[in-house]
Formats: C-alpha cells, structure tokens, sequence
C-alpha cells in the first residue's frame, strides 16, 4: 500500500484540522509537521477540540494517525554534550515535544541525530544515545526515528554504522521506541548511490533491522552523491532523477512505511510561491514524470 503525503503547515488557528485539510487538497494519506517553529521553543498550547476535529476529519478520509509524523525542530542537538546545561534542556525540550506528540494523539517523531561540533564522533554517538536514553525513559507510545543524514559539517547519522553505534548504546526499553528515518536527499549527499537502494538495505538489514525503518522523506538533490551538502530537490528535478526515486518509493521491502516529501515550493522568494506536492503526489501515484514547473 502506498501511503504518500508532504510537510504541512502547523497554524495557531487550526492546528491539527489545519494540517489535515492542506493534506487533504494535496490528495495525500499521510503527513508530516512541526508543532512549532523548527527554529525555536517557543510553543503554543494545543486545542483539544481542533485535535479531536483533526482526527474525525482523518477517520472520514481513511487517514491512519499511525502515516502521520511530528518533526522534531531543529535547534535539539544531543550529540554536543560539552555545555551540560544546554545539553540537559536540548534533552527537556525534546521530552516537552514528545508529550505534544501524545497530546495531538500522533505518535511518530522525526529527530536529527546532531552534530558533535568541538567532540569526536565517536563522543557524539554516545551523547545522542544518552540524551535519548534519558529522553524517551518515561515516554510510552511514541516511536522516535532518527533521520539519516546528509553528513554535512560535523553531523552524526549519515552512515549505517552511526545509526547502529547510536542503537547498540540505548537501553533496551529504549531501543525498542527508537527506529529511523531515511533521507533520499541525505542519502545521496552523504555517498549512497539511490540506484542500487537493494545494496544499501541489505546492510541496514544486517547491521541494524530494515524493521526499524517506519519512514522514508523523498526528495531529489540539487548535488552530486557524497557532496555532504543538503539542498533538497522537486521530486524528478534533481540529481537522483525520478524513476531512481519511484523504484525507492515503492521497493517492496519499503512498503507500508510514510513516504513524505519535502521538497521546495515553486518560487519560493516570490509573491505567487506555491507548494508543488499535489502535482508530485499525482506523479508519484501514476509513475509518470510531467514538468510540471514549465508547463
């Protein structure tokens, strides 16, 4: 079964129903959101009644909450431990989003892993598994996926070997909360040829579990595989190309898992910027490649 759909827009004013209807007009069945800025701390109070709203809507169109994602912002980095109280709010902040999560009754979140900055990797491995050891210790009912990323800077995850150094050091109440989400876009960047996806999961099989996997971001790149940049593509626009990114979407080891795109609007600086999922939604469901962009 594919299950499809893009990042939304969390407002103040709708919320949840909000995100659900953008969703809807994109004709996806899935999606994926911040609960805030994914810059900052600063939060709002979630709406009990726009939340139960949301789910009706969800239920009516056959969206199943268990398709839908929270991202985690930005600014949580677990992986530099050398300011302890940073460290220790980077680890309450991301509990305080986690307990959103239960509250909006969505229970996947997206985390980057972080960057180890003036440590070694091998430091960052294991503050990221201690942050999320003291983190996810209490909370029940969320899975958490640790994006593979692009490796840019000192980043920790844009390797099968640090996503595995990160599980092998989590309590084993924890390990079983903890899963991954892959980057098409990262993986690209951080070296990973998208032609050859078979390859690359059979060493997440044998290193980690391909049943940790409960999401995919698809997105193409506007770099060369192993830049270590992040500049994400319109999905057939890019680098990767679309048949290599259709062969990812629906690799029978894959389905069933969110495919979430996150790709850029059209005109993005302009005043007639728009969000080009729709039409990357309906690509994606036919298999057929339509430029879209300069029709």
């Amino acid at each position: 079964m594919l299950y499809i759909g893009s990042h939304t827009s969390f407002l103040k004013d709708k919320q949840l129903l909000g995100v659900v209807e953008e969703s809807l007009s994109y004709n996806s069945n899935a999606f994926m959101f911040y609960t805030g800025s994914n810059q900052s701390t600063l939060r709002f109070p979630v709406d009990k009644e726009l939340t139960k709203e949301a789910h009706a809507l969800m239920i009516e169109n056959n969206i199943d909450k268990n398709n839908c994602i929270v991202h985690a912002p930005f600014i949580i980095n677990l992986a530099n431990n050398s300011d302890p109280d940073k460290y220790n709010f980077y680890i309450n902040f991301l509990k305080q989003e986690l307990n959103r999560c239960i509250e909006l009754d969505i229970r996947k979140m997206v985390l980057h892993p972080g960057s180890y900055t003036t440590l070694s990797r091998t430091e960052g491995i294991k503050n990221i598994a201690n942050g999320l050891n003291i983190a996810l210790k209490n909370i029940n009912g969320v899975e958490l996926l640790l994006e593979y990323m692009s490796g840019k800077g000192t980043e920790v995850g844009s390797s099968i070997d640090d996503l595995k150094g990160i599980f092998d050091l989590l309590d084993s109440d924890v390990k079983e909360k903890v899963f991954v989400c892959l980057d098409t876009c990262h993986m690209n960047d951080s070296g990973v040829d998208i032609k050859d996806i078979d390859k690359f999961l059979d060493e997440f099989d044998e290193k980690i579990g391909i049943d940790k996997i409960k999401c995919v971001h698809i997105n193409d790149s506007y770099n060369i595989i192993g830049s270590h940049k992040d500049r994400h593509a319109n999905f057939g626009y890019g680098t990767i190309g679309f048949d290599n990114l259709i062969n990812v979407i629906y690799n029978k080891r894959l389905d069933n898992i969110p495919k979430i795109l996150e790709t850029p609007w059209i005109n993005r600086n302009e005043r007639d910027a728009w969000a080009p999922y729709k039409q990357e939604i309906e690509m994606i469901r036919k298999k057929e490649f339509v430029d879209y962009i300069n029709l």
